[in-house]
């Protein structure tokens, strides 16, 4: 277990922006991916491209959920009523809904420093409300979620859009995803980038940038 308080991370002007899923939160269990791969009546090898394959419209808001699910359904030679695509969001939905204590104990760390923080993920417009309301929203200044912007990482628009609505230059900017490829966008727009792999990684590296 992390401590439950760590010393205080001070990167003014530096505002870190995060990602959420598997960074804020942990992965999906297997338990989770089981059971929605169980209710789809489907097996791994066949779901799992077929749910990443359709991501990126869901994310960016060009898909609704009953779209989403009709496209992977396509892609399985599934049929699957109504009743069935409540089944499968809900299950999908709620296999990101966790969090990471060590993560959440280096965003305290920050915020005791007196660091400004956002959120930015890219995700469906459907968890907003859990990424704005849920217990730790009130650590992030602004959260910016891709399906409501109708942009996505790593494409510099979305960058571009954080960095405005936050009133901060490139060089103020940081940027922590577990996706190289999203990092690496924040870092050709002129910002800071860590690609998140645990969050002890994570503090070491903000501790070398707040020295």
């Amino acid at each position: 277990m992390p401590p439950t308080v760590l010393a205080p991370i001070a990167l003014a002007p530096r505002v870190v922006v995060f990602d959420y899923g598997e960074v804020i939160s942990r992965a999906p269990s297997p338990e989770d991916r089981a059971r929605l791969v169980r209710r789809a009546g489907s097996g791994d090898a066949e779901f799992w491209p077929a749910y990443w394959r359709h991501r990126d419209g869901l994310d960016r808001g060009t898909l609704s959920i009953a779209d989403y699910w009709a496209e992977v359904a396509g892609d399985l030679g599934a049929s699957w009523t109504r009743i069935d695509v409540h089944e499968l969001w809900a299950i999908d939905h709620r296999m990101w809904l966790s969090v990471d204590p060590a993560t959440l104990a280096v965003l305290h760390a920050l915020r005791d420093g007196g660091t400004r923080l956002a959120l930015l993920s890219n995700a469906g417009p459907d968890f907003g409300g859990w990424l704005r309301h849920g217990s730790f929203s009130p650590l992030f200044e602004r959260v910016f979620v891709s399906g409501e912007l109708g942009l996505l990482k790593p494409h510099a628009d979305i960058y571009a859009h954080v960095m405005a609505e936050l009133g901060i230059a490139a060089s103020e900017f940081v940027f922590i995803d577990n996706k190289a490829v999203n990092v690496e966008g924040a870092v050709a727009v002129g910002g800071a980038g860590h690609v998140f792999t645990d969050a002890a990684g994570l503090e070491s590296w903000l501790r070398e940038l707040a020295a």
